[in-house]
């Protein structure tokens, strides 16, 4: 089995917002571990709102704001890579431009090389073009590297009717197609990257980062969470 794991920015702040914070940091690391032991193939895209949310701001060319914005996502990626090697896992980071000796340019059989010798392997940079977020970027991976589904690690536990943090009433569902997804604008991930998706027939599951051994339990049979499918 091989997943594209979606992992947000904020979410690797934890309490602090900003920058890192090991601790959680470490905990993701582990249970990629345990999964990896496991027999799964692991690919990681890491979103850089803990560095920079380029979209903010008005005082700067677009196109400029997403390149920051894809270099966050580098030295997210670099340094969640370094936790797991940590963890006794071997890792690779690859980009879709060039990056010195800190990353490898992409391609499909250089990922492929390195699922099959059980490494974990990082997708930084995006798609290396501006108007494309994150959400396009590991849909995108995925198609590309034939993952089996995409777990999404959010600050909330699943898909919506409403935002759950201003309606109280907001109902999660348990399972929801990609369509009904695109028809009823539920941000689960971008418009475009559902799109993709749905073309592609790329299924998700979506979940709290936070719960206690959620990415284990995504993989596994003890799933809390949304199941979007395809």
């Amino acid at each position: 089995m091989r997943v594209l794991l979606k992992l947000s920015g904020e979410a690797l702040a934890g309490p602090k917002k900003t920058g890192f914070d090991e601790e959680t940091v470490l905990k993701v690391a582990r249970q990629v571990k345990t999964i990896v032991d496991g027999g799964t193939q692991v690919g990681i895209v890491i979103g850089g709102g803990n560095f920079w949310r380029g979209r903010s701001s008005e005082n700067m060319d677009r196109t400029k704001a997403d390149q920051i914005g894809m270099l966050a996502t580098v030295m997210n990626c670099i340094y969640v890579s370094e936790m797991l090697r940590h963890v006794g896992l071997m890792t690779n980071i690859l980009t879709p431009f060039e990056c010195g000796t800190f990353t490898k340019l992409f391609s499909k059989d250089r990922a492929n090389k390195y699922f099959a010798r059980g490494h974990v392997v990082f997708f930084a940079g995006g798609t290396g073009h501006p108007y494309f977020s994150t959400d396009t970027g590991v849909v995108l991976r995925a198609v590309e590297v034939e993952a089996d589904e995409i777990l999404l690690a959010k600050a909330i536990d699943g898909v919506y009717d409403d935002d759950p943090a201003k309606n109280p009433d907001a109902r999660r569902y348990d399972s929801i197609s990609l369509k009904e997804v695109i028809d009823k604008k539920l941000q689960v991930v971008d418009l475009t990257a559902s799109i993709l998706a749905l073309e592609n027939k790329m299924p998700m599951k979506v979940f709290a980062l936070k719960e206690k051994d959620s990415i284990i339990k995504a993989v596994g049979g003890d799933f809390n969470g949304t199941v979007v499918t395809a």
